[in-house]
């Protein structure tokens, strides 16, 4: 039960930890040095442990590279269309009905 609890709290602060874009692309950059680095947690050596952990860092670099391309393509997809709907608005005339008797 204790050991659920600090595993899960944790996994949260490391959630928290990568949702700060700075620290998101700290993440990054520092797994991309581990995976270049000759030092590892199993070398490399050992066939198929070796490959273990590079394996779960790269899908690591390849979640959080995706995610944030997907975030910015939403960004982007809603600036859009907030521009769009504002020079809809724009070419609106109102005009004041007058009634005839």
């Amino acid at each position: 039960m204790r050991k659920r609890f600090f595993t899960q709290l944790l996994q949260n602060r490391i959630r928290k930890f990568l949702r700060h874009p700075k620290y998101r692309w700290f993440a990054i950059i520092a797994s991309l040095f581990y995976l270049i680095s000759p030092l590892d947690i199993s070398p490399d050596v050992f066939p198929v442990l070796g490959w273990i952990d590079d394996g779960l860092i790269a899908s690591f670099i390849v979640a959080e590279v995706s995610q944030i391309a997907l975030e910015q393509l939403k960004n982007r997809k809603k600036g859009t269309s907030v521009e769009s709907n504002s020079t809809q608005t724009a070419t609106v005339i109102d005009i004041d009905a007058v009634p005839l008797n």
